[in-house]
C-alpha cells in the first residue's frame, strides 16, 4: 500500500547557512488525527538543531487514481522518520469477499451432495413409471428403496436372471429386453390375477420399468430361492425316496392349484390357468426342497365364459411339448391346456425317478427327457417322429419298476404322458396318488424283516386313488 503514497519535500524559507540557527514555520495537516489525537490543521514551528536542515514536507495517497492529502508538517531532515498512513476503510474487494463467502459455500455444500448421490445410487437407470399409465405401479417399497444386483443366475429366452439385493433380503429380479415386452407384460398380469397365491407358486414382489426408449429394461421381481432350479438340483444331487415325494408331491400341489379354477372364495376368485412351459428348469426348490412354479411368460388364463384370449398352439420348450401341440392339432379349450401342461408333468416326474437312489441298481449321469432317444439338440421333426409317429417314451429301467414306491409312481407318469390327451390324469390326482404311495411305502419300510413280503403283498392289492380326468 506504501507504492502508492507520494511525498515531496518543499522549503519554504532560503538563504542562511546551514550553521545558522533560524526558525520556520511549515503548514500542519493530519487526515489522521482522530486516532493520533492531534490537531487536524494549522502552523507548526520547525525547530532543529543546527547542523541539521529544516524542511517542510506534505504526503499524499494515490487509490484508485484520486490523490488525497494526508499529512503536510516540518521534516527535520531525520531518515527514522515514519509517517504511518491512515486507517483505510474496507474495500470493494473485502466487501464483495465477505458477502459471497456463504453463497460460496452454500454452492460446494450443494455439488458436494449431488457427487454423493450420484456415487451411491444403483448402477441402474431410475423407474420410469409414467411410461404407460396401464401398468400398475411398482411396490411402494421397491420404488423408494434401491435394488442391486449381485450375481447373474441364468439366462432364459426372454431374459435373464440375477441374484439381487432389496435393503436386508435376497429376492430374484428376471430382466426382460425391450422386444420381449410381451412377456414381462403377461407374466405380471398372471401374477397380479386376484386370488393368486400360493405357497408352491413363486411368490411375487413387483414389476418394473427402467431406463427410456431403446435403452429401457423391463423388471420382474419375485422371491429368492439358492438351491435354484430343478433341473440345476438334479444335475449335481441324486435324491432319496423321502426327498422325490417331497418334491413332487409339492410340484404337483402347485400345478392343481394353477389349473383350479376357485370362484368362490372370501380373498377372491380365481381363474384357472395354463402353464403352457412346465419344465423342470421352471421349477425352483427352497431351502428344504419344496417345490415353487416359476416363468409365466407363456401361461393363459381362462375366465368362465370368455375366450383364453390371443394364444397360439404351438408355443413352449420344444422337448416338453406333447404330441398335439407336435402335430398342431390343438383344441383351443381350457381342458386341452391343461392337459398339455399334464403331458410334461409326466416328464419332470421321470426325471426325478431317474436321479432316485432308492431302487437297487446304480443311479445313472442327469439326463433330459429324449436325451437318450434323440439327443440334446433335437429339432422339431426328431421330436415329431418319436413323439407322434413312434409314440416313444422315457424309459424305465427294471429296478425303477422292482421297487415298490418307483413302480406305482412309473404307473402315474405312464397315465400323465399318454398320447390320448383325454386320457391323462388331472394335477390333483397325481399329488393323491404321490401322497398314498409316500404314506405306503414308509409303512413298509418301517415294517419287521419278518412282515415285510407280506406287506408288500397286501400293497399290491391296495387301489390307487381312482383316476380322475384332467377335465
Amino acid at each position: 500500500m506504501f507504492v502508492n503514497w507520494l511525498s515531496f519535500a518543499l522549503v519554504w524559507c532560503t538563504g542562511g547557512s546551514q550553521a545558522e540557527v533560524e526558525t520556520r514555520e511549515c503548514v500542519y495537516y493530519n487526515d489522521n488525527w482522530r486516532t493520533e489525537k492531534t490537531n487536524q490543521s494549522g502552523f507548526e514551528r520547525c525547530e532543529g538543531e543546527k547542523d541539521k536542515r529544516l524542511h517542510c514536507y506534505a504526503s499524499w495517497l494515490n487509490l484508485t487514481g484520486t490523490i488525497r492529502l494526508v499529512r503536510k508538517g516540518c521534516w527535520l531532515d531525520d531518515f527514522n522518520l515514519k509517517i504511518q498512513p491512515p486507517q483505510l476503510g474496507p474495500s470493494l474487494l473485502g466487501v464483495l469477499v465477505y458477502s459471497l463467502l456463504p453463497f460460496a459455500i452454500l454452492c460446494l455444500a450443494l455439488v458436494l451432495a449431488c457427487w454423493t448421490y450420484h456415487q451411491r445410487k444403483p448402477p441402474y437407470r431410475h423407474v420410469d413409471i409414467g411410461q404407460d399409465a396401464g401398468l400398475p405401479p411398482p411396490s411402494p417399497l421397491v420404488g423408494l428403496k434401491p435394488l442391486q444386483l449381485l450375481e447373474l443366475k441364468a439366462r432364459g429366452r426372454f431374459g435373464c436372471v440375477w441374484k439381487a439385493q432389496l435393503l436386508s433380503e435376497y429376492v430374484a429380479v428376471k430382466i426382460f429386453p425391450i422386444q420381449d415386452k410381451q412377456s414381462w407384460q403377461n407374466e405380471t398380469d398372471i401374477y397380479l390375477t386376484e386370488g393368486f397365491k400360493h405357497e408352491n407358486i413363486l411368490h411375487y414382489i413387483s414389476a418394473e420399468k427402467r431406463g427410456t426408449n431403446l435403452q429401457m429394461e423391463l423388471w420382474l421381481v419375485t422371491e429368492f430361492h439358492e438351491r435354484g432350479s430343478l433341473t440345476d438340483y438334479l444335475k449335481g444331487n441324486p435324491v432319496s425316496w423321502p426327498q422325490l415325494c417331497h418334491i413332487s408331491a409339492s410340484m404337483s400341489r402347485g400345478l392343481a392349484y394353477l389349473h383350479e379354477d376357485l370362484p368362490y372364495r372370501a380373498e377372491g376368485p380365481k381363474p384357472a390357468i395354463a402353464h403352457r412351459d412346465f419344465k423342470s428348469k421352471n421349477v425352483l426348490l427352497k431351502t428344504d426342497l419344496t417345490a415353487v412354479i416359476a416363468d409365466f411368460g407363456l401361461a393363459v388364463h381362462f375366465e368362465p365364459g370368455k375366450p383364453p384370449g390371443d394364444t397360439h398352439g404351438q408355443v413352449g420348450t420344444r422337448r416338453y411339448m406333447a404330441p398335439e401341440v407336435l402335430e398342431g392339432a390343438i383344441n383351443f379349450q381350457r381342458d386341452a391346456f391343461l392337459r398339455i401342461d399334464m403331458y410334461a408333468l409326466g416328464l419332470v416326474l421321470w426325471e426325478l425317478v431317474s436321479r432316485c437312489t432308492a431302487s437297487d441298481g446304480p443311479v445313472g449321469e442327469y439326463q433330459l427327457p429324449f436325451e437318450e432317444e434323440v439327443g440334446q439338440h433335437l429339432s422339431l421333426e426328431d421330436l415329431q417322429d418319436v413323439v407322434v409317429h413312434k409314440k416313444m417314451r422315457p424309459v424305465f429301467k427294471d429296478c425303477w419298476i422292482k421297487h415298490p414306491g418307483l413302480g406305482q409312481l412309473c404307473e402315474t407318469i405312464e397315465e400323465c404322458w399318454d398320447h390320448d390327451a383325454e386320457a391323462r390324469l388331472s394335477a390333483g390326482c397325481v399329488e393323491e396318488r404321490i401322497s398314498t404311495i409316500s404314506k405306503t411305502t414308509n409303512t413298509i419300510n418301517t415294517s419287521t424283516s419278518e412282515c415285510l413280503v407280506s406287506m408288500m403283498t397286501s400293497h399290491s392289492d391296495t387301489d390307487l386313488p381312482p383316476k380322475e380326468s384332467s377335465t
